[in-house]
């Protein structure tokens, strides 16, 4: 970054997106830091564990869509402020009536889900305001709220362990309260804003097969991150015998790594190209999943690879929206959407197959290793693309494909 970057748009806005996004990511994956005390209170199997986490990751994956919808419609800030008070009143709800069975908890996590569709609105709120020059490093400072996740992993298990895992909800109400607040004072929707268009014309984007490769090299890199995020208590616990808090502080330590680097991947990819930055990711992710599906002897072997591969996931984050604004730059708003909830989708894939396998095997080996395959399908699907895109759409950009 540099004096020109921040000359180029709009520093109050880029920071207010980011702001929401972080404390959105911190709810949306609330039930993943608090599944083992929720699990052991309602007798939940490994299955239900698994589903559990995986709710609001999906349910967050289709709203996306809609959210990107009405991002084009109403605008970015009037989306975001409505959301957060949906997702401020449902945690409101669970504290004021208890959260007793997994049904409940499974209606809880689809309110949560509002939270993880934030991805849709803080994007194009952050992109619209940036050249393509520099859509990678804004993208990577707006999406870096994924380091959310890292505050719930921190100090959900801590706060349930002290007051209940009941009286969390709450408690998670009162910053996204503040949020709302900075958020509505320092964020301004972009002049350049395009104009709202027909449903059909946003979903006739699906008939570009750009669109469908964008959403799977998501649903690889965004699926493992937020899966991992969410499941990873669990897998300490179950696999290592961590208590909850411990096995919060290492998956905080695994989600930060990923967080962190979502600026990194989205700059590198403004400097190299996204398709070389992603080529990467997807080898090095795809290798460490591969090595945790064989159960590795130590917590600390396990530890180190885990973050790796979220190192590696959260730059691929970073890449893939370097990318997505210089290819269709006036449907951002919905292709965030789209590809956002491709991502969700691996998540939920991810997180609920982890359940599966350890209930239907004794292990995770299973879960791991599908993913790190699909982590070679998207490898080899890029390298098949490549060359038209650099020759085409890329050929007109000023930004490095």
């Amino acid at each position: 970054m540099n004096r020109e970057f921040f000359k180029a748009g709009h520093a109050p806005t880029l920071f207010s997106a980011f702001l929401y996004f972080d404390l959105s990511f911190m709810v949306w994956v609330l039930l993943g830091p608090l599944a083992v005390q929720i699990a052991g209170d309602l007798g939940l199997s490994p299955a239900q564990k698994g589903f559990m986490v995986a709710t609001p990751v999906l349910a967050g994956a289709l709203l996306r869509v809609v959210l990107g919808l009405m991002v084009d419609h109403i605008g970015p800030k009037r989306t975001g402020q409505l959301g957060q008070l949906v997702v401020i009143a449902a945690l409101l709800a669970a504290l004021g009536l208890g959260v007793h069975t997994f049904s409940q908890v499974l209606a809880l996590g689809v309110m949560l889900g509002v939270a993880g569709a934030s991805f849709a609105v803080a994007l194009p709120l952050a992109s619209r305001w940036y050249p393509p020059q520099y859509q990678g490093t804004a993208l990577g400072i707006a999406g870096a709220g994924n380091s959310g996740t890292v505050l719930a992993s921190l100090f959900a298990p801590g706060l349930a362990k002290a007051f209940g895992w009941n009286a969390v909800f709450g408690l998670a109400a009162i910053p996204l309260i503040i949020t709302l607040l900075v958020f509505s004072l320092l964020a301004q929707d972009s002049p350049n804003k395009p104009a709202p268009q027909r449903l059909g014309r946003y979903l006739s984007v699906l008939r570009d097969t750009d669109a469908w490769w964008f959403m799977l090299f998501y649903s690889v890199t965004f699926g493992g991150f937020v899966g991992l995020a969410s499941s990873l208590v669990i897998y300490f616990n179950d696999q290592y015998g961590l208590d909850p808090v411990t096995a919060g502080y290492f998956t905080a330590a695994c989600v930060f790594a990923g967080s962190l680097v979502r600026p990194v991947g989205g700059a590198l990819a403004d400097r190299i190209g996204g398709v070389r930055t992603l080529s990467f990711v997807y080898i090095i992710a795809g290798l460490m999943l591969a090595l945790v599906s064989i159960g590795l002897p130590s917590r600390w072997l396990a530890l180190a690879a885990f973050v790796v591969a979220m190192l590696a996931l959260g730059m691929g984050n970073g890449s893939v929206f370097q990318l997505v604004p210089q290819r269709f730059e006036r449907e951002i708003g919905v292709m965030t959407g789209l590809v956002g909830m491709a991502g969700g989708v691996g998540g939920f894939y991810l997180a609920s197959s982890l359940g599966l396998s350890k209930q239907w095997t004794g292990t995770y080996q299973a879960g791991f290793l599908v993913f790190a395959v699909l982590a070679a399908v998207a490898l080899i699907g890029l390298s098949a693309i490549k060359q038209r895109w650099r020759t085409t759409w890329g050929a007109v950009t000023v930004a490095r494909v």
